[in-house]
């Protein structure tokens, strides 16, 4: 670990200069001097002097040097039966002539524009559009519901909304303008225009505000990238599942800029020379940092999947895009890779494709359940890597850093701070705790380049909500621990940790017992309220495909298997058998949804719920 503990304690002992040597990574108009402004401490800034264009460095840049015919975005929809690839210079067109629509709907430097659609290549273009400008982009996932997109509208105040006439779901298409109608009704604040992609599978009736993406495209003039202080935000991105004001997190020009190419280097291992794929969307982070910036800036060529990655895959579908596109680096959910082993647990259909070009898997999102670490591992061949991190954070707080050096896989545990992290375990009072014994994830002040600086309009929120639980620290709302080899493994939001009897309990740990059942295709444990012990928890289980165990069986089963490895204090005694399990989707279990119902005060399920109907199917075994 000679490499990673070098870099780590450069990054320690002198962060300034270490981000400022990493800052050469990227093109500057005015190269910073200073790296780290901590005079508003606890709100620090990075590269305060430094002048930039986000939009330059992941297009201009490498058409310049010759690099205009490398395919930059490889546009694969499984949904319309389509692919398409878009070299940097196609893009470069593009967007400079959208940069010059917005423009022409008068976006200066530092308005927002907020933008809602699937995934097409017109988002990207849209998101580097508002980046040359200066503009600050905020895209809402396609889909939202009004209510959610009206909140957004009003917080970020956009002049313009960008807005696709439909999203496609499987064999459904989803008509987005009706919902951008109806949050317009909602909303206190109206954008000047709203720009419209039309799709074939649903065209959009147009208002008096309306403009068609096409027409105004047809006669935009290029626009020339305007320069933005490292400090000006390039992006706002609401936190998944916010209810009444959400929470913007802000995402600044010259500190996003450095961080996206040291870890698509560093974190992931990826060069110019690669193909990368992000099965995400890009109205998540993942999307933002991994299938937008990180990618092009970097000069690679990143997949865009229209389809659905994560939920329920199509197994098939999935080796599918890796084979013919030889990528060669895969992130992804847990979940989308729990989902296809339930569905092909042999790896037929993976064997029907040549994947010899992926080198690695990458997994973040969610706790990386040991069982499906050890299937993806045998069944690919490839190391599988778990990383996590948070929509403020906006790239990978702890990995495996595949390109600074490889390190030793432990299932279970994402691997190491990333260097830039001080990454610490607390109790309640702040102190940190012993290795191996849990306690809440923090990280020490000043956060590295590339995380949230604060909340949009809003820097005395962001220090209650995240800055004042321990004096000087981050406050992540994860729970866990470090092992004595300095490997973190993340058990869980913080408010996931249930008492029993007095005893304070991570359900995490219990579904990692069980989920290594060899019936169990995903689990979820919740805290449920009882009469003597105050909590105690309880399984529900998604049985694997061709599985005939008999639901005593496998209660008789899974309870002894978590009493021999957590203890007889877990008190779990019940495992409920269920049909699936109620997800974002983004592929995150509603385990707080799921434990109002339990609770018998249950909460409105998001906007983002992948499937209403799971959820209703399981509310009465909840509520047992």
């Amino acid at each position: 670990m000679q490499s990673y503990r070098r870099e780590r304690e450069r990054a320690a002992q002198d962060p300034s200069g270490f981000w400022l040597e990493q800052a050469q990574r990227i093109e500057w108009v005015d190269r910073p001097t200073r790296g780290l402004d901590d005079s508003g401490a606890p709100l620090y800034r990075w590269f305060p002097d430094g002048t930039l264009n986000t939009c330059v460095n992941a297009l201009d840049r490498h058409v310049a040097a010759g690099q205009g015919g490398r395919v930059a975005l490889i546009h694969d929809s499984a949904v319309t039966g389509t692919v398409r690839r878009i070299t940097y210079a196609e893009l470069l067109d593009s967007v400079s002539r959208f940069a010059g629509v917005l423009a022409g709907q008068g976006v200066v430097r530092g308005d927002r524009v907020l933008i809602y659609m699937p995934m097409v290549p017109e988002a990207v273009i849209a998101m580097l559009a508002c980046a040359r400008l200066g503009a600050v982009h905020s895209v809402v996932f396609g889909g939202f519901a009004p209510g959610e997109l009206a909140v957004r509208i009003d917080d970020a105040r956009p002049k313009v909304m960008v807005a696709s006439s439909c999203g496609i779901e499987g064999a459904k298409v989803v008509e987005y303008k009706p919902m951008v109608d109806a949050a317009l009704e909602r909303a206190e604040h109206a954008p000047d225009v709203c720009i419209i992609l039309q799709r074939p599978q649903a065209l959009a009736s147009m208002g008096a505000r309306d403009r068609d993406w096409h027409e105004l495209l047809a006669d935009a003039q290029p626009h020339a990238a305007v320069e933005v202080s490292a400090l000006d935000p390039l992006y706002i991105l609401y936190t998944s599942g916010t209810t009444g004001r959400p929470k913007g997190v802000v995402r600044d020009n010259g500190g996003h800029a450095v961080a996206m190419a040291w870890s698509f280097e560093n974190v992931f291992g990826m060069t110019a020379e690669d193909v990368w794929w992000a099965a995400s969307d890009v109205g998540w982070v993942v999307g933002h940092s991994y299938i937008v910036y990180a990618p092009l800036i970097c000069g690679a060529t990143s997949v865009l999947f229209e389809g659905k990655p994560v939920g329920t895959p199509d197994a098939g579908a999935f080796w599918r895009v890796v084979a013919e596109h030889s990528v060669a680096g895969l992130f992804t959910a847990p979940t989308a890779i729990r989902a296809i082993k339930r569905e092909d647990p042999d790896g037929l259909l993976l064997a029907d494709h040549d994947t010899s070009s992926l080198r690695s898997l990458f997994l973040a999102g969610e706790r990386l359940d040991p069982d499906t670490y050890e299937w993806a591992g045998a069944k690919l061949g490839v190391p599988i890597i778990d990383n996590w991190w948070q929509t403020e954070t906006g790239w990978p707080i702890a990995a495996n850093p595949r390109g600074l050096e490889p390190l030793p896989i432990k299932a279970g545990s994402p691997s190491v701070p990333v260097p830039g992290f001080d990454v610490r375990v607390v109790d309640p009072t702040g102190e940190p705790v012993e290795a191996g014994e849990q306690g809440a994830i923090v990280i020490g002040l000043p956060l590295p380049p590339g995380c949230l600086p604060t909340l949009w309009g809003d820097d005395q929120r962001f220090v209650d909500s995240y800055l004042s639980a321990v004096p000087g620290c981050f406050s992540t709302g994860d729970g866990g621990f470090l092992d004595p080899d300095g490997y973190l493994y993340v058990m869980g939001r913080t408010d996931d940790v249930i008492n029993v009897a007095g005893h304070r309990l991570s359900t995490g740990s219990m579904e990692a017992v069980v989920a290594a059942h060899p019936d169990v295709a995903e689990c979820a444990v919740i805290g449920v309220r009882d009469d003597l012990k105050g909590q105690v928890p309880r399984a529900f289980v998604v049985l694997k495909a061709g599985s005939r165990i008999d639901p005593e069986t496998l209660q008789e089963e899974v309870v002894e298997a978590v009493r021999d490895q957590v203890g007889p204090v877990a008190a779990l005694k019940r495992v409920v058998v269920v049909p699936g399990l109620p997800k974002t989707r983004s592929g995150k279990i509603l385990r707080r949804t799921m434990r109002g119902i339990a609770d018998g005060r249950p909460e409105p399920a998001p906007s983002t719920i992948d499937d209403p109907a799971v959820l209703e199917a399981i509310a009465p075994l909840l509520q047992e």
